[in-house]
């Protein structure tokens, strides 16, 4: 995979995808819209992060690129490429319990706080992408 050149895409799926962790100063693209959404996008090499009509959704440190990003009442599965350890915040459901799966293996369980983010890290490998999913449970 590579990274976005235009810090974020549709793709044909319905899925974003953005990001762009080789920059070396920050960009952003604004009022990217999908579906009537309005989408904001930072991103370099120490941040990358999406926010949704004026609400983060998500935020990685360092910067990384985020693929076929795909966000419902359920929860939220993308591919994440990065050249370094990631630290991710995602907002979620507020108050509630969600099974965290990286490359298809359940890593473990953990709750939202009252402002629905939740935060967990991946171990990355230059060139290599990880898949994620954060699912609801119950």
């Amino acid at each position: 995979m590579s990274v976005i050149e235009e810090l974020i895409r549709l793709g044909n799926n319905g899925t974003i995808s953005f990001g762009n962790y080789l920059l070396d100063s920050k960009k952003k693209v604004l009022d990217f819209e999908v579906k009537g959404d309005l989408y904001k996008v930072k991103t370099f090499r120490e941040i990358t992060k999406l926010e949704k009509n004026g609400k983060m959704i998500l935020e990685t440190v360092p910067g990384a690129t985020i693929h076929n990003f795909n966000m419902t009442e359920k929860g939220a599965d993308f591919i994440v490429e990065s050249g370094e350890d990631l630290q991710l915040t995602l907002e979620l459901e507020p108050e509630t319990e969600y099974k965290i799966l990286i490359d298809n293996v359940n890593v473990g369980k953990i709750k939202t706080n009252m402002a629905g983010k939740v935060n967990f890290s991946i171990e990355m490998q230059q060139n290599v992408t990880k898949t994620v999913e954060i699912k609801k449970i119950g």
